[in-house]
């Protein structure tokens, strides 16, 4: 698959809500405005494309299962992907912020040294935390083969997209306590 055209999941639907089609929209991303009425996404059985939304209530209603609660009941437990491409496309960040996707393969450095890389990011509670496959010199050495370093000011020193790399501090603290 293409950079930037593999999938990542962001939303599950629910039950029907309503006798028009509706449906409760569960998201699974910080980036409620990409549903918009128009936009298409892949889904677990194919490209469904918004035909009404309403992100106060979390309801939501696609073309050709709207308009009647029997044409949209088939709909409930889909899985609705995006992909990098779409991402950037329909979201806008602040000053600061990165996607997820973009953080993921980034080299952590703290004082020149090679901590890892970061595997994936999670979220527990409101953190969000980089998993981080410790650099194999590391590993040797004795530390653990992975760990979390909170995504938060206090350790972040610099994200650097372009170049791949993350430096940080107080890494090798938490590394040495995992």
């Amino acid at each position: 698959m293409k950079k930037g055209r593999e999938k990542f999941f962001i939303a599950q639907i629910g039950k029907t809500h309503g006798l028009r089609g509706d449906l409760k929209l569960h998201l699974y991303t910080d980036f409620p405005e990409q549903f918009k009425v128009g936009f298409d996404f892949d889904s677990s059985i194919g490209r469904l494309e918004v035909s009404r939304v309403n992100l106060k209530r979390g309801t939501i209603a696609f073309k050709g299962y709207d308009g009647d609660i029997d044409k949209a009941k088939p709909l409930t437990n889909v899985k609705i992907y995006s992909n990098a491409d779409e991402t950037r496309e329909r979201c806008s960040l602040k000053e600061g912020e990165h996607f997820w996707f973009d953080l993921e393969g980034c080299e952590v450095i703290e004082d020149n040294r090679r901590l890892g890389v970061v595997e994936r990011m999670e979220r527990f509670g409101d953190v969000n935390y980089m998993s981080i496959k410790t650099d194999k010199s590391l590993v040797k050495e004795g530390f653990a083969p992975n760990f979390l370093i909170p995504y938060i000011e206090r350790y972040i020193l610099k994200t650097d997209i372009d170049s791949k790399k993350i430096y940080v501090q107080d890494g090798k603290d938490i590394l040495e306590a995992s």
